[in-house]
């Protein structure tokens, strides 16, 4: 293979898809067809028709984002690409997010028929049809969250900004696709969804101050730690800028799955020492404390407390401690 100069996250797409012409792997899983059959609302005529080819979705999915940014650099619309590309990614995640709450109505109907199925042909076949719209229903939301996971990723690397949704955690999973037996169906759809919400791996615990600028050290340092453990969860204060920011980008960069613990605001002044004490509770293997507040000394005293292996920084100078 000839080696190429590349001086963008386009070009790098661009030379392996003109090398191999073939989509990434989470393109391939999220583009498989689950269902024949395909229908999006009860009573609609099925669909025989199969899902866009995967790597043209996967292209069109970085390409409505970065046309944006090429378009507008070095223009005077420039400082305001981040903004409407952000409005670009929360489109698909707003469309997956509407689909996920169909099949779950979806499911809920399966549920309801099970429950009075008489055994009679008549509720067999509306059993498998609402199965069959559920499946469907997956198997839409699987490829558009795929979509807007590309568009947002394509935004991180021109805006060194993770993509973030005004609510919500961001879960993209391609759910088992074969299911025959209703109860059997429900219980592989629920345990999918516990699985996406509760990740599992050694947990590395990750808090710092909203005024940060030197992002390197601190990618640096989890890229070392990652080293050493690769299957790590990172979780974070959820804090939208500074350090919080700087460790969600970078795990945005390097997929590594990301938990972000927000606030319990109904503990009042309480609520940032009881989520550092969720955050110990969690038995993390390492922990990134970067000083910010009174709240990330609390928590750098429980680390220490706990014997917890980690890693302080200091914003004088921003030098690890």
């Amino acid at each position: 293979m000839t080696s190429t100069d590349v001086s963008r996250f386009a070009d790098i797409t661009d030379i392996f898809a003109e090398q191999t012409g073939h989509p990434s792997s989470s393109f391939a899983a999220a583009f498989t067809e689950t269902v024949d059959g395909f229908q999006m609302t009860r009573g609609d005529e099925p669909i025989t028709a199969g899902l866009p080819d995967a790597w043209e979705a996967e292209r069109a999915s970085e390409m409505v984002v970065q046309t944006l940014f090429d378009v507008m650099r070095d223009t005077r619309l420039e400082d305001i690409a981040g903004r409407l590309a952000w409005g670009v990614v929360h489109a698909f995640h707003k469309v997956a997010q509407q689909l996920d709450q169909e099949a779950d109505r979806a499911a809920m109907k399966v549920k309801d028929l099970i429950r009075s199925a008489d055994g009679s042909e008549v509720g067999t076949v509306e059993i498998e049809e609402a199965q069959t719209l559920c499946q469907s229903l997956d198997e839409a939301r699987e490829a558009v969250a795929c979509m807007r996971d590309r568009a947002a990723e394509t935004y991180r690397v021109e805006t060194r900004r993770p993509w973030s949704a005004p609510r919500a955690t961001l879960v993209s999973s391609k759910r088992t696709a074969s299911v025959i037996d209703g109860t059997n169906f429900l219980a592989a759809r629920r345990q999918r969804r516990i699985e996406a919400q509760a990740p599992q791996g050694p947990v590395v615990i990750f808090s710092g101050g909203q005024r940060w600028h030197d992002d390197r050290q601190l990618w640096d340092r989890l890229d070392q730690i990652k080293a050493r453990v690769p299957a790590m969860v990172l979780v974070t204060t959820a804090q939208g800028k500074g350090c919080d920011a700087i460790a969600a980008a970078w795990a945005a960069s390097r997929g590594v799955t990301l938990v972000a613990m927000t606030l319990n605001h109904r503990l009042g002044s309480r609520a940032g020492f009881a989520r550092n004490e969720q955050l110990i509770k969690l038995q993390p293997v390492e922990a990134v404390v970067c000083e910010g507040s009174g709240l990330q000394s609390h928590l750098a005293r429980a680390v220490r407390a706990a014997g917890i292996p980690a890693h302080f920084f200091r914003y004088d100078g921003q030098q690890a401690a």
